[in-house]
């Protein structure tokens, strides 16, 4: 299909503390018991998209990416990891590694995506419409706890996040306006030219931005080049190219080297041509998209104004995708792979709908319950019990130990009578007997004393 692939997989997310550190970069955080970055990696292979830019930043974390996945993916996919600055953001990133970007088409994922959303189809879509941008949009998650609780607080009831507003044409292929981060707080504005040229316009707020875009290499170049204080796809590029897709946004002119203004002389043909385009979409949708009406001269003439297209892939609504760009995603996302996603995990799960690794040992009178996954090589006491959780590789748990709703990293000791719910334990982390916690973070190598009883608390060694 002659596209180039570009994983952008971070680095020591700050948001992501304790959970990161200089040892355990954001692209190797687990999810059920393997990397978060496997999941994005096997979704390309499976779309046979195999030759991939895995761009992390900071040095340290790119060689630790690319150790494991030199190891874990040997002759099945060609990837190249690329160290960029940290802190650069999405744009300065693909900035950074412009010149090894060469095919026609670029698409680029995030490598914190969870999802089984076929990627070849978002990129059949954007070569169908001669796209310079196809952007994925998928169902928002719900925010509040699910029924097996949750630490984000005990308000039963769901609703959807609000991560966009979202403009689409009629026929739900163009993006026609898009408002993120600090811009959902303010007044809904359109440009005039695309209410015109649209005729109308769906409005959204359950949609979220996925993060995988795919985009015309010539275009991408340009704006990166020109627009040299764009930072962010999301925010910067993106909503760019949705503005100005009436009006070239390498030229801003006509083709005939006119300048191009939003009202430009003729309004009255320019009013007759809007009704013409508009009856035309509403009567068939299989007719030329807005912008190749908007770009016709007059009655339908040569086409004399520059347009480009910003497309769509809308997942549908039964398909997972959730991005772990938080610490509650973290925990959202471990718990769906071992429930109701339990499809993305790659494990076959027991009668008892649960996973336990061949080599693990279990005490008696000690219960793993559904939706729980035990790690290779663990090992647990007498008459503990584990629900809805997920257990790494090779840890020690004591007797008389509760797991709750929580994510347990490899290498855990835990001692006699400790009680974990709704948390998150690092890996190497130790924990003395009678610990208690409740709704807390504890960092990579951590020591909590014994008798500790800890609640909404993020613990962690302070960085050297």
């Amino acid at each position: 299909m002659d596209f180039q692939v570009v994983v952008l997989a971070g680095g020591t997310s700050k948001n992501l503390v304790p959970l990161v550190s200089k040892e355990v970069p954001k692209a190797l955080l687990p999810v059920g018991n393997r990397p978060v970055i496997s999941y994005v990696l096997e979704l390309l292979e499976l779309s046979n998209l195999k030759d991939l830019i895995v761009v992390v930043e900071g040095q340290d974390a790119a060689v630790r990416v690319g150790s494991w996945i030199s190891g874990a993916y040997v002759d099945r996919l060609h990837v190249e990891v690329a160290a960029v600055p940290e802190d650069v953001g999405t744009a300065g990133a693909l900035r950074a590694i412009a010149h090894h970007l060469t095919a026609k088409d670029i698409l680029v994922v995030s490598g914190d995506i969870v999802s089984d959303v076929p990627l070849g189809a978002v990129a059949a879509a954007h070569r169908r419409h001669d796209a310079v941008v196809t952007a994925m949009l998928c169902s928002a998650p719900v925010s509040g706890p699910s029924e097996s609780g949750s630490s984000v607080g005990k308000d039963k009831a769901k609703k959807p996040g609000r991560y966009n507003i979202i403009g689409l044409d009629p026929t739900k292929q163009f993006l026609v306006y898009i408002a993120t981060g600090a811009e959902l707080e303010k007044d809904i504005r359109i440009q005039k030219s695309i209410l015109r040229a649209v005729g109308q316009m769906e409005i959204r707020s359950d949609l979220m931005d996925a993060h995988l875009y795919a985009f015309k290499r010539s275009v991408l170049h340009e704006v990166l080049d020109q627009k040299d204080t764009f930072q962010s796809l999301k925010q910067d590029v993106l909503p760019y190219l949705v503005r100005c897709q009436l009006v070239s946004p390498s030229s801003e002119v006509l083709l005939n080297g006119a300048p191009q203004t939003e009202e430009n002389g003729n309004e009255k043909a320019s009013s007759q041509n809007n009704q013409l385009m508009l009856s035309q979409i509403l009567a068939n949708s299989s007719t030329p998209s807005f912008h190749e009406l908007y770009a016709l001269g007059p009655n339908g003439s040569t086409p004399v104004r520059r347009t480009h297209k910003c497309c769509v892939y809308i997942a549908g609504k039964s398909k997972y995708c959730v991005r772990l760009n938080s610490i509650q995603a973290f925990s959202d996302i471990n718990r769906d792979v071992i429930g109701d996603a339990s499809h993305l995990s790659g494990y076959s799960f027991s009668p008892q709908n649960n996973i336990i690794h061949p080599s693990a040992e279990l005490g008696s009178k000690t219960t793993v319950g559904p939706h729980c996954m035990l790690g290779e090589g663990s090992q647990m006491g007498d008459k503990c019990s584990v629900k809805r959780s997920v257990i790494g590789r090779h840890c020690r748990i004591g007797s008389n130990v509760k797991v709750v709703n929580s994510v347990v990293m490899n290498h855990v000791t835990i001692g006699d009578g400790c009680s974990i719910q709704n948390s998150i334990i690092c890996s190497n982390v130790q924990l003395q007997d009678r610990v208690v916690l409740k709704d807390c973070q504890v960092g990579a190598g951590f020591v909590v004393t014994a008798g500790s009883e800890c609640k909404g608390e993020a613990l962690a060694k302070k960085e050297k």
